[in-house]
């Protein structure tokens, strides 16, 4: 038996879903544990391309249980609409197969417009937030006033909550923002509407899952967002609002830690960041545009152009400290293919001192200096590479040295989008 963790090692947007959807054929059941449908995996089945912001990637493959856990904050529309699309392309035949914890919060209409209101009012202080509400629905369930799952199947309850919740909120977008107010009775009926097609995914999912570790099932844990985005440990402010750390697995779930074996962190061959923030190794020269347009570093959430710069060892050693991982799954080597030399960053500066981890100081790290190596490229087209062998002596002495710097072993190797352009080096599941 083996249960695995799914963590992004750097700031998101690393690969999760593919690597999610090939370890999901040794898993029974996959859990979403926190975030919200800020996060967007994106997956590619023969030539077909699949974006997923809530449903878990392992929905893709028949006879696996989905459980979308009390961590995840779930926009209601978002989730009926995938649900659609995954029917009219013949898949999720079977209800049964998605379960929607009991005790997750759900986004308000409010929760959304405060949310662009302030980014909108911040100038050059703007977070970068997607504008989906889950900023203000986690803070509304620290502060103890958000509607939950099954607040909103008990139609008294809901109306309830949301018309005391409301004055609130409605005070805020006025009187602070400047917006106009949220519709009491519209936000009813449509919130009722969602209740209706809901109640069927709703389940106790936490003792479901405990129910199925205790019989022997295996489960892969699919993390959103990535390290440095962890409220507590991410670049704050420059953080989303969840724990995307492996200490998220367990209070978003509803499992105890000894119930995990395997955590692998996801990171690309190179870097990547979405939004503000300190990123010490971002190119803005000829090397960042060629990494952006190979790599088709787009946001699938957002659209956006993704900032890009060198592999970074300080994040990823960071990331095998903060979550204890096992293993690390390397993605879109492929994207190096081209490059005369590559470079690594091996360490940081600051005022000419070097530094041992990341700064926890926000003023420290936007001034850390990157201390780069330099390894030479590839020119060969790696993405038909069935085998590490089979690939370039350059870009197996770039993993190696990866492997070296970050003090963890790869277990897997991506090298294009589809499920078949993948080495796997050691099974997390075996």
């Amino acid at each position: 038996m083996a249960n695995v963790v799914i963590v992004g090692a750097q700031w998101g947007d690393e690969g999760k879903g593919k690597v999610v959807d090939i370890y999901t054929q040794y898993a029974d059941d996959i859990v979403r544990y926190q975030g919200g449908n800020n996060a967007g995996h994106t997956l590619v089945v023969g030539t077909e391309k699949v974006v997923l912001h809530l449903i878990p990637s392992g929905i893709l493959h028949e006879g696996k249980r989905c459980m979308i856990g009390n961590g995840v904050v779930l926009d209601p529309e978002v989730f009926i609409k995938e649900i659609v699309k995954l029917k009219e392309s013949g898949r999720l035949q079977d209800d049964s197969c998605l379960l929607l914890s009991e005790s997750l919060h759900i986004i308000m209409p409010y929760h959304k417009r405060i949310d662009i209101a302030r980014e909108a009012k911040s100038g050059d202080k703007k977070i970068g937030t997607t504008g989906r509400g889950i900023g203000p629905c986690y803070e509304d369930k620290i502060g103890r006033r958000g509607i939950r799952l099954m607040d909103l199947l008990n139609r008294e309850v809901f109306a309830r909550k949301l018309k005391e919740f409301l004055v609130e909120k409605n005070f805020l977008l006025e009187t602070m923002l400047g917006e106009p107010p949220c519709d009491y009775d519209a936000i009813l009926a449509e919130y009722s509407g969602y209740a209706q097609v809901l109640g069927k995914y709703v389940a106790d999912t936490a003792l479901i899952l405990s129910k199925d570790l205790q019989a022997g099932k295996k489960v892969l844990f699919e993390g959103a967002q990535g390290t440095l985005l962890d409220v507590d440990y991410g670049t704050y402010p420059y953080v989303t609002s969840s724990s995307t750390c492996v200490g998220g697995v367990c209070t978003g779930s509803g499992i105890g830690p000894r119930e995990i074996h395997e955590i692998i962190g996801i990171s690309k061959a190179y870097v990547t960041r979405v939004g503000s923030g300190p990123f010490p190794t971002e190119l803005f020269d000829a090397d960042g545009d060629q990494l952006r347009n190979s790599g088709g570093e787009f946001g699938s959430t957002t659209g956006r152009p993704r900032r890009c710069g060198w592999f970074d060892a300080m994040v990823l050693r960071y990331a095998v400290r903060i979550n204890g991982l096992t293993g690390i799954a390397l993605t879109k080597l492929d994207v190096l293919s081209g490059f005369d030399s590559i470079k690594i960053c091996t360490g940081y500066t600051l005022n000419g001192k070097a530094l041992e981890t990341l700064p926890a100081a926000l003023e420290a790290f936007e001034n850390c200096q990157p201390v780069y190596e330099e390894m030479p490229g590839w020119s060969s087209d790696i993405t038909d590479a069935k085998t590490f062998d089979e690939l370039p002596d350059n870009a197996r002495a770039y993993v190696h040295r990866l492997q070296e710097l970050s003090g963890c072993p790869i277990v897997l190797v991506s090298v294009g989008p589809r499920r078949d352009q993948t080495i796997i080096l050691r099974n997390p599941f075996s």
